[in-house]
């Protein structure tokens, strides 16, 4: 085992002002995979540790973070913490390809995996048995994988990275919080996001969704069951399982969360340029990775959007984070985590508040003004200022265009068209669902009582390791991506949501249901709407799906309609969005079939001659998509191969 190694103590005086890991530890450097070899990547090592990070108040690019300047400082006037980390690595430093891939940790959990390799969980957060790097895809290329944990509202625990973060003792203050059960259960339980101070102030309102008004009929009631625990009460009558309940109380010690942002910043620049024995990924005097890419999944897309936002993507000395930057799954959304109480784990969906500090402007990566607050911001704003932006490639499933206002990524605050940057790429993987486990991608799924249609299991990994391929490539070589590839105004495919479906679909009821986007006082509780922003959604083809974006196969040469929307089911909220979720609704075998149901969508019969034709059209819309890079060869393959057997089995 690699010996422990400790950077000792806080830096000197005369070390450099720039350094702010002041100590990493080793507790676990074990083999990975059970010594599973990757062709000439070889086998890989597990490295687990702990970072403490010391931040200096003062300095301007650590000042952004809320509350540090309150918070408990050590004898040097630093602010500590401590992350958890852990590293993947190859057992051979000259087999590393120099690419480090920072998988931001989605409430404490490892994604990258799931996403990158097919990997099933629970091994895709253990990374101990052969099977948990799935197909390999990661290790397969050499790359240096590693997570650091920021969230400091969640305890470390085993598979579950977390911050250690200051506390502020003593501080109190006002929180607000919604939620929707989704059963029948009487009374109901839940979870508040801070401590509990005043008992007294805990209080409940009750309406089916956002825009109804608050109400406390009869029967209605809260109380405290501990610190951290209450039970609702339920209204008996007027309100289904869906309802939503909003608790405000005061709540006490809150934790500076914003160190999060700084945590990865300043492991990420430690294992690119520190050289001392300390450093994990050092190899012969010198740090086996040269480019880093932060990735991350919804809740750590939305990190990612907000890291590159507050400047976090400058480090101490001014060099540059992360070289390229893919948010994945996280829409026009940022973070309720540089507060004061903030919520990290919070994630409003329809028709809950539509002005949620996470869904505040600036949506895009472009500058532009905002006549609602009259501010003027992008998300690039501070990194063009220190020239410590990255290379962007911003993946969002369909369905954050339904629910998380992502036309805002390519719209002005008026609603006109807005070209991205040269430096950013944006592309919507049509016909996905927010996130779906690997090995499903044109199954059936699982059903879920509270969601109207079949859900759809669609996983995105085949087009996202072909553009996580392209990142690299545009980072190491210079090569361009392939264009953005989203829904726009100006082309006709980015269309207001009465006028996205373009005939009626016996089994695909859409009614225009989408998820708005607004501008809140949130210095009022409850908070008062100031004004909202025009929110557009994909405008679908004849089989109910999104005719822009990344089409992958399972749409090309489709067995069914794959969309990023589900409606609620009667008595869960009827007439919004189901979270997350997007339907699939087979297409009918035969012309007869589908006349007598009065589809509009063509058979299976009409649009393959037989299961060979479908093989055989699956085979030339793969061919296509490696061509334009947006698949891999061996995905292609693997594909082409399941084509076949789908295309021998009697049609579902």
């Amino acid at each position: 085992m690699r010996r422990v190694a400790w950077l000792a103590g806080l830096l000197a005086l005369s070390a450099p002002a720039a350094a702010q890991v002041t100590r990493f530890e080793v507790t676990e450097d074990v083999p990975a995979f059970e010594g599973r070899a990757f062709g000439a990547a070889g086998s890989y090592r597990r490295v687990t540790g702990r970072a403490t990070i010391a931040l200096d108040p003062a300095d301007p690019r650590n000042a952004v973070i809320a509350d540090l300047a309150a918070a408990p400082r050590n004898a040097a006037g630093r602010v500590e913490a401590v992350a958890d980390v852990v590293i993947l690595r190859p057992e051979d430093p000259r087999r590393a390809s120099g690419t480090l891939l920072l998988d931001v940790p989605n409430r404490g959990r490892k994604l990258a995996p799931q996403l990158f390799d097919d990997a099933p969980q629970p091994g895709a957060n253990n990374l101990a048995a052969a099977a948990d790097a799935g197909i390999g895809f990661l290790a397969g290329r050499g790359a240096t994988v590693a997570w650091v944990g920021w969230q400091a509202d969640i305890p470390s625990a085993p598979g579950q990275l977390a911050l250690a973060a200051p506390v502020l003792r003593g501080v109190t203050g006002t929180v607000r919080e919604e939620f929707v059960f989704d059963h029948r259960r009487n009374p109901a339980t839940a979870t508040l996001a801070w401590p509990l101070a005043e008992p007294a102030t805990l209080s409940v309102t009750v309406r089916q969704a956002w825009a109804d008004p608050r109400a406390t009929p009869p029967g209605l009631a809260v109380r405290a069951l501990d610190a951290r625990r209450i039970e609702i009460s339920r209204a008996e009558a007027g309100f289904d399982a869906a309802a939503l309940h909003e608790v405000t109380y005061v709540a006490r010690d809150p934790v500076v969360l914003g160190m999060g942002f700084a945590a990865v910043r300043d492991v990420v620049a430690f294992l690119r340029w520190d050289a001392t024995d300390a450093n994990p990924l050092l190899a012969g005097g010198r740090p086996l990775v040269h480019r880093a890419i932060g990735f991350g999944v919804s809740q750590s897309g939305r990190f990612l959007r907000d890291f590159l936002h507050l400047g976090f993507n400058e480090d101490t000395a001014g060099r540059i984070v992360f070289d390229g930057m893919m948010p994945h799954v996280a829409g026009a959304r940022r973070m309720a985590t540089n507060l004061r109480f903030g919520q990290p784990g919070r994630n409003p969906r329809h028709p809950q508040d539509p002005a949620w500090p996470a869904d505040a402007f600036p949506f895009s990566y472009a500058v532009l003004e905002d006549p609602l607050s009259g501010r003027r911001d992008g998300l690039m704003g501070r990194c063009r200022l220190s020239g410590t932006c990255p290379r962007v490639m911003q993946t969002d499933s369909e369905h954050e265009w339904w629910a998380s206002r992502a036309s805002l990524l390519v719209t002005d605050t008026a609603g006109n068209h807005l070209d991205l940057p040269p430096d950013v790429r944006a592309y919507m993987m049509a016909g996905t669902p927010h996130f779906a486990e690997p090995g499903e991608a044109d199954g059936g799924g699982a059903a879920i009582e509270a969601m109207a249609l079949p859900r759809n299991p669609m996983h995105a990994g085949p087009p996202m390791r072909a553009l996580l391929a392209a990142m690299e490539a545009w980072l190491a070589e210079g090569r361009e991506p392939p264009a953005s590839r989203v829904p726009m105004r100006a082309h006709g495919t980015l269309v207001p949501a009465a006028a996205a479906m373009p005939a009626v679909i016996p089994g695909l009821p859409y009614a225009g249901i989408h998820t708005a986007a607004a501008l809140s006082d949130h210095a009022a509780v409850p908070p008062r709407e100031i004004g909202r922003y025009p929110v557009f959604v994909p405008r679908l083809d004849g089989d109910g799906m999104a005719v822009a974006g990344v089409r992958a196969l399972p749409l090309a040469v489709p067995r069914a309609s794959l969309t990023g929307w589900n409606p609620r089911a009667a008595g869960f909220g009827a007439g919004a969005l189901y979270p997350l979720q997007g339907a699939r609704v087979p297409l009918a075998p035969t012309r007869e079939a589908r006349l007598a149901a009065g589809d509009p969508r063509p058979s299976l019969a009409e649009r393959y001659a037989d299961g060979a034709g479908y093989a055989a059209a699956v085979e030339r819309a793969a061919a296509e998509a490696v061509a334009e890079r947006l698949l891999l060869l061996e995905d292609a393959a693997r594909l082409v191969a399941r084509a076949r057997l789908e295309g021998a089995a009697p049609p579902r």
